[in-house]
């Protein structure tokens, strides 16, 4: 399962993108994964400071 951006909590700040081994996360308005190449590491929520991710 990859991991899951609450647009709500997320005010894309890019801590996220910077921190992603697999290089899938862009920032728009808030994180965008790709889904398809997400290890679900976790790594990216480990660095959010929202706590808007989560790995599911």
């Amino acid at each position: 399962m990859a991991a899951v951006v609450n647009k709500e909590l997320c005010v894309g700040c890019g801590a996220c993108a910077d921190e992603c081994p697999c290089g899938v996360i862009t920032i728009e308005d808030f994180a965008v994964i790709d889904a398809d190449g997400c290890a679900s590491c976790g790594a990216c929520a480990a660095v959010c400071p929202n706590e808007a991710i989560t790995v599911e």
